[in-house]
C-alpha cells in the first residue's frame, strides 16, 4: 500500500509530538509512525522551565497542568563539596516553575494533543527505510522522499512525503540507520543505573518539587528527582572505567556498587533511611552523541535522534521540544512559501547547532568543578580535541557568558577554562549560580526577533511558529 503526506514523523516522543502537533495546527497533513504503543516507559523526569513556552505555543499547557504532576521550584546541588539552591522564581527565570514527570504519562498527554490536533498518529508501527531520490543541480544532492514502515499487526506500506522529520531517539533512523553521521563523544562516556524508591524523606534544603543534584568525591554524581505518584528517582552517572571497576569491587553487583554510592552521600542517603527501594535496576551507557548534520534535502533530525549530551542538568526533553517547535517552523514556512528549503534548513541547523554546542560548554564547565580535581571522572568528562573540533565552542562561548563579563577578557584557546575564571566570584560562600544551569533563560533562547536572527531568519511564534527574514515587512 502507498500513501503521501505532506510531512511524515518518524516517533511520538516530545520532539515528534511537538512537530507533529504545531504542523497539525497549521492544517498540514501529518503522519506519525511510533514503534510502540503508549503509554511506555522512559528516563529523563525533570523538565525545565523553558518548556512552558513551547507547550504554549502547542496549546498543550492546560492540558499538562490539569494531570497533577509536581511543580518543580528550583533545584539543590550538594556539588563541589558546597551545598547551594536554586529558586526559578527569581529575576531572569522563563517561569517561576517546571515539572517533576511520569515520562510514560508526560509523553502519551504531548502525543494525544498532537491527535487532537489533526496529526494522523500511527502506534506500533515502525518507519523501515527511506528513499532518497537524485535532484538538485545536476543531480549531485539527493532527497529523502519516501519510507517504508511495518506494523505488529502485519499490516505494511511506503509513504511519500514532501519533508520527513525523524525524530526517532537514540535509534536513529537516520544519522545511525542510513547516513551514520552520528559520533559519541569522548567526553561523557558515562553509566548511568537508577531506581525507584517509596518513603522518602524531602530534602528540607531544596526548593518545593526541586530535583536534588549530589557529587560523589570522585567518582560521579546521583541525582533525586520526586514524582506525583509518591517515589523518588534515584539515580547515578559515573564514567564506564570507573563502573566497570567499582562493580568489580562490589562482586559484580550492580545493586550492591548502586547501593554504596548513597551510602557516600550523606543527603541522600538520610532521605532513604525509611524508603525502600520499589524498581529492579535500570541501565543505559554511551549515551552522549551528535550527528554530523541536524538536517538534509528533505529531512529534519529533531531531539535524541540529532543529539543528546548528558542527564546532568536535564535538558533531553526541553531540547528535544525545542527542535519539535524548529522543525515545525522551519517545514511550515517552506509549504507555505515564506522562506526557500535552502534558508529554512540554515536557520535550524544553525539555531539548534548553538543550543547543543551551549549546553556542551555548560555541562563540561559543571564538571569541572566538581570535586577531587585529579579524579579519573572529572578528567573523562573533558572535551577532548576531537569533541571541539567541528563546533563553534567560542562563539557559544561568548553567547553564554555574554552581557556578564568583558568579552575582550575572553580570548582563549580553552572557552571552557574561560568560562570558569569569569563567572562571577561565589557570594557569601555560595557557589555561583551561573552554573546552575536548571533553569536558566539563556540555555536554549528562542531567535524570536530581529536582533537574535539566525543565518538571517527570526522565529516568530504567533498565530502559529513562522520564520521571517530579518527585512520582513
Amino acid at each position: 500500500m502507498r500513501e503521501a503526506t505532506d510531512v511524515l514523523v518518524v516517533g511520538g516522543g516530545p520532539a515528534g509530538a511537538t512537530a507533529a502537533a504545531l504542523l497539525a495546527r497549521q492544517g498540514h497533513q501529518v503522519r506519525v509512525l511510533e514503534r510502540e504503543r503508549f503509554p511506555r516507559y522512559h528516563i529523563g523526569e525533570s523538565l525545565l522551565p523553558s518548556l512552558l513556552p513551547v507547550l504554549d505555543v502547542m496549546g498543550a499547557r492546560e492540558v499538562v497542568e490539569a494531570h497533577g504532576f509536581i511543580r518543580k521550584t528550583g533545584a539543590f546541588y550538594g556539588w563541589g563539596g558546597q551545598e547551594w539552591s536554586l529558586g526559578f522564581d527569581e529575576p531572569g527565570r522563563p517561569a517561576a516553575y517546571s515539572f517533576q514527570v511520569i515520562r510514560s504519562q508526560f509523553d502519551h498527554l504531548l502525543l494525544e494533543h498532537a491527535r487532537t490536533q489533526g496529526a494522523d498518529v500511527r502506534e506500533e508501527a515502525r518507519a523501515r527505510r527511506v528513499t532518497f531520490e537524485a535532484g538538485g543541480e545536476a543531480g549531485r544532492t539527493h532527497r529523502a522522499v519516501e519510507a517504508s514502515w511495518a506494523g505488529r499487526d502485519g499490516t505494511a506500506g511506503r509513504l511519500r512525503f514532501r519533508y520527513l522529520v525523524d525524530a526517532s531517539g537514540r535509534a536513529g533512523l537516520l544519522a545511525a540507520g542510513h547516513l551514520h553521521t552520528r559520533r559519541v563523544h569522548d567526553a561523557f562516556r558515562n553509566v548511568a543505573t537508577w531506581s525507584y524508591w517509596r518513603g522518602a524523606a524531602p530534602l528540607t534544603a531544596a526548593p518545593c518539587g526541586a530535583i536534588g543534584v549530589f557529587s560523589l568525591p570522585d567518582d560521579g554524581w546521583l541525582w533525586a528527582i520526586p514524582l506525583h505518584d509518591g517515589t523518588l528517582s534515584v539515580g547515578l552517572v559515573t564514567d564506564k572505567r570507573s563502573f566497570a571497576h567499582a562493580r568489580q569491587e562490589a562482586g559484580g553487583s550492580l545493586q550492591t556498587l548502586y547501593d554504596e554510592a548513597i551510602a557516600r552521600c550523606p543527603l541522600l542517603a538520610g532521605m532513604l533511611t525509611n524508603a525502600r527501594q520499589v524498581a529492579p535496576l535500570k541501565t543505559e551507557s554511551d549515551y552522549s552523541y551528535v550527528s554530523e548534520a541536524f538536517s538534509g534535502p528533505g529531512w529534519f533530525l529533531a531531539g535524541d535522534a540529532a543529539c543528546f549530551l548528558d542527564p546532568l542538568l536535564s535538558t533531553g526533553v526541553h531540547l528535544a521540544m525545542y527542535s519539535g517547535l524548529l522543525a515545525a517552523a522551519s517545514i511550515s514556512s517552506v509549504l507555505c512559501g515564506d522562506v526557500d528549503e535552502d534558508a529554512a534548513r540554515a536557520f535550524y541547523q544553525t539555531a539548534y547547532q548553538h543550543a547543543y554546542e551551549r549546553l556542551l560548554i555548560l555541562v563540561s564547565a559543571f564538571y569541572r568543578i566538581h570535586a577531587g580535581r585529579d579524579s579519573y571522572f572529572r578528567t573523562a568528562q573533558q572535551l577532548s580535541i576531537r569533541d571541539q573540533a567541528p563546533l563553534r565552542l567560542h562563539e557559544s562561548f561568548l553567547n553564554i557568558i555574554s552581557g556578564a563579563e568583558d568579552l575582550h577578557d575572553s580570548q582563549t584557546d580553552d572557552p571552557v577554562d574561560t568560562f570558569l575564571r569569569t563567572v562571577r566570584p561565589p557570594a557569601n560562600g555560595q557557589p555561583p549560580q551561573g552554573l546552575a544551569g536548571h533553569g536558566t533563560s539563556h540555555l536554549l533562547p528562542l531567535p524570536t526577533t530581529p536582533a537574535h536572527a539566525t543565518a538571517g531568519l527570526y522565529l516568530n511564534l504567533h498565530p502559529h511558529p513562522r520564520l521571517h527574514a530579518t527585512d520582513h515587512a
